[in-house]
C-alpha cells in the first residue's frame, strides 16, 4: 500500500505564491499587443521625422502676415515678384548697363560694395541689383532651378528696358549664377564677370584629386552641410535647423575669412546691420537652403565643359579670385581657368573672399567694361 507524502505549507509561503501568480497574470498582455505597440511607436517616429524635415511655409512679402513691401518690384510671367534697386547714373544717360547678382546670405543692397560712386559717374554706369528668389522682398520660387535665375535676370532686364544686351556681374554664390547666364542666355550678354564664384565640388570636369583636396579644406561642419545638400537634399532644412550638431559655419563663423577680409569687418558690420534681418525675413528655406541645394546639387551641365559663347570676341568673360580665399579654394578656379582659355582669369595675391578692398571694384569694372587688364 502506497503511502502519500504530505507537506505542510506555511501561510506566508502560500500568500507569496499567490502574489507571484497574480503578478505574472498582470504582466501577461493580450496576444498581438506587442506588435500593435511597436507599430504605433514606429508610426510616431516616422511622423516626427517627417515633420522635422518639412520646412515651414514662407512668410511672403505683401501677403497677410508677411513682411511689408518697401522696394520697387517687377512682376514676372509666372506671377512672382522681383525686388530691385538702381545704382549709378540714370538709366537714360548710361553708357553701360549692368545687372548685379548678390551672394549667399545677401541681398540687393550689397551691390553698393562693388560700384564706387566716382567710377559709376566717370564711366557712365547704370547698375541694377535684385533680390534673388526668396531673399529680401522677392517672392520665393518653389520650382527654382539652375536655369530659372538666369531667366529671371533676362526678364528683369526686359521689364526695365536695358536693351538687347547688358553686362552681368555676380559675387560668390551670385558668381556661380553667372555660369548659368553663360549657358542659358549668352545671346543677351554684353559681358560677364564672376567675382569669387562658388564652385561645386561635384562638377564632373574636376579631377577627383582636385575636388577632393578643395573639399577637405573646408571646416568639417561645412563638409557635412554641402555634402548633405548634394547627396540628401531632402534633409537640407533639417540639418541646418537641428541643434544637436553644428551646421554650416558660412554665416556664423568669422574664422572662415582671412586677415584681409577681417579688416573689412568694421565697415561691413556698420553697413549691413541696417538690413541683416531683412535678408531672410521670408524664411531661410527658400533662400539659404535653396542656394545650398541648387549650388551643390547635381547640375544639368558642367561649367568646365562650356564652349566659348563669344567666339567672335563680341563680349568678354572675367573671373576674379583671391589666392588666400578660405571659403572657396583657389585651386578650383585655377583649374577652370586652365580648362577654359576664353575666360580672363585675375588672381589677387593675399586677397580672401571679400573682393571689395580699396581699388579692386574699380579694377573689376574697368576690366569688364573697358577691357583693361
Amino acid at each position: 500500500m502506497a503511502v502519500g507524502v504530505s507537506r505542510k505549507i506555511s501561510a506566508a509561503s502560500a500568500r507569496a505564491h499567490t502574489r507571484k501568480s497574480n503578478q505574472n497574470s498582470a504582466l501577461r498582455l493580450p496576444s498581438g499587443m506587442f506588435k500593435t505597440i511597436t507599430v504605433i511607436l514606429l508610426v510616431g517616429l516616422v511622423a516626427w521625422a517627417y515633420q522635422a524635415i518639412q520646412p515651414p511655409p514662407p512668410k511672403i512679402c505683401g501677403t497677410p502676415g508677411g513682411p511689408p513691401v518697401t522696394a520697387p518690384r517687377v512682376q514676372l510671367k509666372d506671377g512672382r515678384y522681383l525686388a530691385y534697386e538702381e545704382h549709378g547714373v540714370p538709366k537714360g544717360e548710361a553708357k553701360y548697363k549692368v545687372v548685379f547678382v548678390h551672394g549667399f546670405y545677401s541681398c540687393r543692397h550689397d551691390a553698393s560694395f562693388f560700384l564706387p560712386e566716382k567710377t559709376a559717374e566717370e564711366l557712365g554706369i547704370y547698375l541694377v541689383s535684385f533680390d534673388r528668389a526668396g531673399y529680401g522682398e522677392s517672392t520665393p520660387n518653389p520650382k527654382r532651378t539652375l536655369k530659372s535665375t538666369a531667366l529671371d535676370i533676362e526678364e528683369l532686364a526686359d521689364q526695365l528696358g536695358l536693351g538687347s544686351k547688358f553686362h552681368v556681374i555676380g559675387f560668390s554664390m551670385g558668381g556661380q549664377v553667372i555660369w548659368t547666364c553663360l549657358k542659358y542666355i549668352p545671346h543677351r550678354l554684353a559681358g560677364a564677370t564672376l567675382v569669387a564664384p562658388v564652385a561645386n565640388y561635384w562638377w564632373p570636369g574636376f579631377p577627383r584629386n582636385v575636388s577632393k583636396e578643395a573639399y577637405n579644406q573646408q571646416l568639417l561642419r561645412d563638409q557635412f552641410a554641402v555634402g548633405i545638400a548634394h547627396y540628401f537634399p531632402w534633409l537640407t532644412y533639417w540639418w541646418n535647423t537641428q541643434k544637436w550638431l553644428a551646421s554650416s559655419a558660412v554665416v556664423k563663423n568669422p574664422g572662415i575669412f582671412n586677415t584681409a577680409d577681417k579688416q573689412l569687418f568694421p565697415m561691413l558690420v556698420e553697413r549691413i546691420k541696417s538690413y541683416s534681418e531683412y535678408i531672410t525675413h521670408q524664411g531661410e528655406y527658400h533662400s539659404l537652403h535653396s542656394d545650398l541645394k541648387i549650388g551643390f546639387g547635381k547640375w544639368e551641365f558642367d561649367p568646365t565643359d562650356l564652349e566659348n559663347p563669344f567666339p567672335n570676341n563680341e563680349a568678354s568673360v572675367h573671373l576674379w579670385h583671391g589666392d588666400d580665399d578660405l571659403l572657396v579654394p583657389v585651386t578650383l578656379q585655377r583649374y577652370i581657368a586652365g580648362k577654359l582659355p576664353w575666360v580672363n582669369y585675375h588672381e589677387l595675391k593675399g586677397a580672401g573672399h571679400l573682393l571689395y578692398y580699396e581699388g579692386v571694384p574699380d579694377a573689376i569694372l574697368k576690366a569688364a567694361l573697358l577691357g583693361e587688364k
